[in-house]
């Protein structure tokens, strides 16, 4: 963990807020690659992941970027209303499941409102890199679209395309632009789950290989638990069999008997609680895994996901 200080808070858009934090003791801080997020301890107690949206290279600070949802759990809301400049935060080092893939050729960037903040920091590295790459930045105004001003002034400026719902001129032709699909192409998507489902359908259809998809989720889809019934998990080294009722997640059971396993995001779109299954068919309600990672059914998330079996034999 590291103890850090709101260095500027900045109002970038309508309902989104810049948290610049840098390190208490004034050390650097740990270095990271586009695409990856830190775990910020909230005031209340939450525990919430942000991406990082500045320069990969810089090491004094970590910027990240906060939409106040009204769909929100707390955790934004929390920021937006309790953290100011001069405020200390506990934050994690980074970790990145939204990676640059090695070997691209050419990147498509798409963003979707708040989803900049991943596709921010993978333009700058892109850039500085010199590699070929597009942004397509999806927002409903121009006014609810932040950083457009720092792209407009980045040294990438000319690689950017705007799409805003009340300039109907600007609108996105999701055809044109992946009706190429290449083996060194990779797209990368972030952003609601509508938006993002629109862009990855599309590109599937217009032959796009499973492989060259990447995409990073905010929140997890609704689920209808409305049918859930109970199973059982086994603790794979010592045999211990527990029930898992229909209102409780396996997490929360594990817990219950002392049995710790690493969670964030509580939803199925972290990876943290990622855990090996030994036996059993798991229902997956996760947003982590591919639809090929899924299908393997080696692997779930204990946070969220259930299972189609009536046993689970879990490798912890």
């Amino acid at each position: 963990m590291i103890d850090a200080v709101v260095v500027s808070r900045n109002d970038e858009a309508q309902g989104i807020c810049s948290f610049e934090l840098a390190a208490a003791d004034g050390s650097l801080l740990p270095a990271f690659s586009a695409g990856a997020h830190i775990d910020v301890h909230l005031p209340d107690g939450l525990v919430r992941q942000y991406s990082l949206c500045n320069h990969p290279e810089e090491r004094h600070r970590y910027l990240i970027g906060v939409l106040n949802d009204p769909a929100s759990r707390g955790g934004s809301r929390s920021l937006h209303e309790q953290v100011q400049a001069g405020a200390r935060l506990r934050i994690s080092a980074p970790r990145n499941l939204f990676p640059l893939a090695e070997g691209a050729q050419r990147s498509l960037l798409f963003a979707g409102g708040i989803g900049i903040t991943p596709i921010l920091c993978m333009a700058e590295q892109l850039s500085h890199s010199g590699h070929d790459f597009e942004l397509h930045y999806c927002a409903r105004s121009s006014e609810r679209a932040a950083f457009v001003e720092r792209i407009r002034n980045a040294p990438f400026a000319d690689r950017l395309f705007v799409h805003f719902d009340e300039q109907p001129e600007t609108a996105l032709d999701i055809a044109q632009v992946l009706g190429n699909p290449q083996e060194d192409v990779h797209l990368y998507v972030c952003g609601p789950g509508g938006f993002m489902q629109h862009v990855l359908d599309s590109a599937k259809g217009l032959g796009w290989q499973e492989a060259n998809l990447h995409r990073e989720y905010f929140a997890a889809a609704p689920v209808d638990a409305s049918n859930d019934g109970s199973f059982s998990v086994q603790v794979g080294s010592t045999g211990q069999v527990f029930e898992v009722p229909a209102d409780q997640t396996v997490a929360q059971v594990l817990e219950q008997h002392g049995i710790e396993i690493a969670m964030s995001c509580e939803q199925g779109i972290c990876g943290t609680c990622l855990t090996r299954v030994l036996q059993g068919t798991p229902d997956h309600r996760d947003m982590f895994l591919t639809e090929e990672e899924q299908a393997l059914n080696d692997q779930f998330t204990p946070c969220c996901s259930r299972s189609k079996t009536p046993l689970l034999v879990l490798d912890i």
